[in-house]
């Protein structure tokens, strides 16, 4: 498939989906290479004759969306981020809400993939001297069963682990054959993990901190990130904080959420 034609595919059916293109221009690779092996599937000669079948059969609308999600990720991804957490936003959410010891902080990932982010909060919260007395209760969502599968077996290449801190890789991870490594039980006992579409519904909550970063603010069109970060809001704590994405942009200036630091806003209201 020419990148043209996909691209041009992209533009028209992305909408229909209710995402938006630009936060798919620099990921697009993987969704059409995902594309072109459906047409192969389907014996379609190429994107437009896939296109015309879309127009025809509106069931496989349902096929494409799974394919047009983005599965990029890693531990601590944004490592800045992840030390302003460490260091700034979790110890003080403690103080604020859990005053002494045995503190418990209960955190929502959205969109937690194969587990990389919810994890690192879990090693975070057992290894960090600023976190001692603070105990991480994490929910993680997602609506793909298939990189919930692979958290919950939590086995991962050596590439998806370069952005830990290596002393923090020794003691979370084991050996689990050739370039893979496989977290501890006792680092997975924090986080649950659940089946779940951000688009439609939320975990009961309440949290101390939400994060969603790099889904619904870079895929979804407007009007669905007002729905999301609604949604959130309403299982937000006053006093808690939302992290987005270090590229993205709340949909609005909403007047209960306050900017914090870098990535990160404080529900106030």
């Amino acid at each position: 498939m020419r990148d043209a034609d996909c691209v041009a595919f992209l533009r028209w059916a992305l909408p229909r989906l209710g995402f938006r293109w630009q936060g798919f221009r620099r990921v697009r690779r993987q969704v059409c290479r995902r594309i072109e092996s459906r047409c192969a599937e389907l014996g379609l000669p190429d994107v437009g004759a896939y296109r015309q079948r879309l127009m025809e059969d509106a069931a496989e609308w349902e096929r494409l969306a799974p394919l047009c999600r983005v599965t990029i990720s890693r531990f601590f991804r944004d490592r800045e981020l992840f030390r302003g957490l460490e260091r700034d936003v979790l110890p003080e959410l403690a103080a604020r809400f859990a005053a002494g010891r045995g503190a418990e902080i209960s955190v929502w990932s959205a969109g937690c993939g194969a587990g990389e982010e919810p994890y690192s909060l879990a090693i975070m919260g057992r290894l960090s001297p600023s976190l001692l007395g603070v105990r991480l209760r994490i929910v993680g969502t997602d609506l793909d069963a298939t990189q919930l599968d692979r958290a919950h077996r939590a086995v991962y290449p050596e590439s998806s682990l370069r952005d830990l801190p290596v002393a923090w890789r020794q003691a979370a991870f084991a050996p689990a054959g050739e370039g893979e490594w496989q977290l501890e039980s006792s680092y997975r006992e924090s986080v649950e993990t659940t089946l779940q579409d951000l688009r439609l519904r939320a975990p009961a909550g309440p949290f101390h901190l939400v994060l969603c970063r790099n889904l619904a603010f870079t895929y979804f069109a407007e009007p669905l990130q007002r729905e999301v970060v609604e949604r959130i809001r309403g299982r937000l704590l006053r006093g808690g904080a939302l992290v987005i994405g270090g590229h993205e942009r709340l949909p609005a200036l909403l007047p209960d959420l306050a900017p914090w630091r870098r990535s990160v806003w404080r529900a106030v209201a």
